[in-house]
């Protein structure tokens, strides 16, 4: 912009002068008058004095449109220009936008892939845990069947025992002389003889 602005000081500056010549060149072409601002150059001040009043006419006329076009055309924007610069601000524009919405979905797309990854890691584990748990409930079952026969048997046995048990209250009877004695003894009071106890006591105590 600033380069701009200096251009078109100093073109519009030439102008000027041109416009100046030309009218001093008119002055003397039409009016038989002399010259006066060609005697300012030094050095070529009377070289440009030889000049004719129509070559001056024309090279000052010259001078003038083209400093003039060239003021007008730095001066003020080329329709031309104005549409291309348009195009590519919204071309700047557009990819800003494209540049942005990719960059928001590529960060709801990492999120996503972040979810998905930890839900994986999550499901894997829950899977390795049903897995482990139905080990355990597969390795349990036997357990279990066997404790409940083995609590079956131990009800079976307690109940023998306590019929054993009622029938090991009776007093025992000596098989020599016949007399009843207590299934503590060995040997009978009476008779001395010794006393066979019956298979159910003998496997009571055993038991105990």
């Amino acid at each position: 912009m600033a380069n701009k602005g200096i251009c078109v000081w100093l073109f519009s500056s030439l102008t000027f002068v041109s416009m100046v010549h030309l009218t001093d060149a008119t002055s003397a072409l039409f009016f038989s008058s002399q010259a006066h601002l060609l005697q300012l150059y030094p050095f070529i001040g009377e070289e440009l004095q030889a000049m004719s009043p129509t070559t001056y006419f024309i090279a000052s006329g010259v001078a003038t449109l083209v400093f003039w076009g060239i003021t007008c055309a730095i001066a003020f924007d080329s329709p031309v220009e104005q549409f291309l610069n348009k195009i590519l601000s919204d071309a700047k524009r557009q990819s800003a936008l494209e540049t942005q919405t990719v960059a928001e979905k590529s960060e709801v797309l990492d999120a996503m892939y972040e979810t998905i990854e930890a839900s994986n890691e999550t499901l894997s584990q829950v899977v390795d845990i049903v897995r482990n748990v139905r080990t355990d409930v597969k390795s349990i079952q036997p357990l279990t069947l066997t404790v409940e026969n083995i609590k079956t048997e131990l009800s079976n046995l307690k109940r023998e025992v306590r019929r054993i048990e009622e029938k090991g209250k009776l007093p025992l009877l000596c098989a020599a002389c016949g007399k009843p004695v207590s299934s503590e003894f060995r040997l009978c009071p009476y008779c001395g003889e010794n006393i066979k106890m019956p298979e159910e006591v003998i496997a009571v105590r055993a038991y105990r």
